[in-house]
């Protein structure tokens, strides 16, 4: 991971790269089990990360 990546941003990253590198969700184009896992921890860190902006507006 890059240094200046948030987890948010490297939880997309791996989605996306999984879907253009995953035979079966490219044939398919349908996710496949692990394309949904990837997907629920970015979901989950990008409602966390919501939560916390939330958090520090006035």
């Amino acid at each position: 991971m890059h240094p200046s990546q948030s987890p948010l941003e490297r939880a997309r990253l791996d989605y996306e790269n999984h879907l253009g590198a995953c035979r079966q969700c490219d044939r398919d184009r349908t996710p496949c089990a692990a394309a949904k896992h990837l997907r629920r921890i970015y979901n989950n860190l990008s409602r966390a990360a919501e939560r916390e902006r939330a958090r520090h507006r006035p």
